[in-house]
């Protein structure tokens, strides 16, 4: 099969926290070279798109337009406003996040907003936990900007998101709606920005728990490259497997079967 446009992660698949990939880098290339569209689809809510093109450009040697990354916070304030309760959040998160939502004429409010984003938060507070909470015992939708247990850094394994939603799951007895990577609500919307069917799309990335499973869950074929979370030995493990599995991604064939 032919795919008409690619849905591409970033971390682990593009570039390995701050290793250079150059393989998905020729990739990339390759796609620009034969017009295809694709869009780099993330869980990551701390940096802005802005932030993500100069850090592809600078480090990654890939020169892309900002159209093309898509974070889980564009995918929230998209939800929110599809969603349509109102223009008042409460929001765990960092600035990137919090100026996303604001910029996108949200105003912040700790007492009875519409919604709580509860994205990932390196500084975050118990008070901060506490008006969350409270928000959310009064009515507030709760939102989780994805569903991310953990992210992988040269420490190791680090609380993500996710885990701070589930705190405040935990706190409140109320499940958050998650937006990001494997939920249908991003993979609906990057499609859509993507002009492409999912039928002839292909969800490409390193993590079988997000990324893959963002492609099964939805009906899109799959590409896992093995250059990042899930490990060669895991593969033929897996419960579903992929649609397609490169070590990297110049095994790629753009006319693959």
């Amino acid at each position: 099969m032919t795919y008409k446009g690619y849905l591409i992660d970033l971390d682990g698949t593009v570039y390995r926290g701050k290793e250079r990939i150059p393989t998905a880098e020729a990739f990339v290339a390759e796609l620009q070279k034969r017009g295809l569209p694709y869009l780099f689809v993330t869980n990551n809510t701390t940096r802005r798109p802005e932030t993500v093109q100069s850090m592809l450009a600078e480090k990654f040697n890939i020169v892309t337009p900002v159209e093309t990354i898509y974070t889980a916070t564009y995918a929230t304030i998209d939800y929110m406003n599809d969603k349509g309760l109102g223009k008042t959040a409460y929001i765990i998160g960092e600035g990137g996040l919090k100026t996303a939502i604001c910029e996108a004429g949200y105003v912040e409010d700790s007492e009875n907003p519409a919604y709580v984003v509860v994205g990932l938060d390196s500084q975050v507070t118990y008070e901060e936990f506490v008006l969350a909470t409270l928000a959310i015992q009064k009515g507030a939708h709760f939102i989780g900007t994805n569903p991310d247990l953990n992210i992988p850094t040269e420490r190791g394994l680090l609380p993500g998101a996710g885990s701070l939603a589930q705190l405040v799951e935990a706190a409140t007895r109320v499940e958050p709606v998650y937006i990001g990577k494997p939920e249908a609500i991003i993979m609906e919307k990057a499609l859509k920005r993507l002009g492409v069917a999912r039928e002839e799309a292909l969800m490409i990335g390193d993590n079988y728990l997000t990324d893959i499973h963002a492609g099964i869950d939805n009906g899109i074929d799959t590409l896992l490259v093995l250059t990042g979370f899930t490990k060669k030995e895991e593969v033929a493990d897996l419960p579903i497997q992929p649609t397609h599995v490169v070590n990297n991604l110049s095994e790629w064939n753009f006319h693959a079967d």
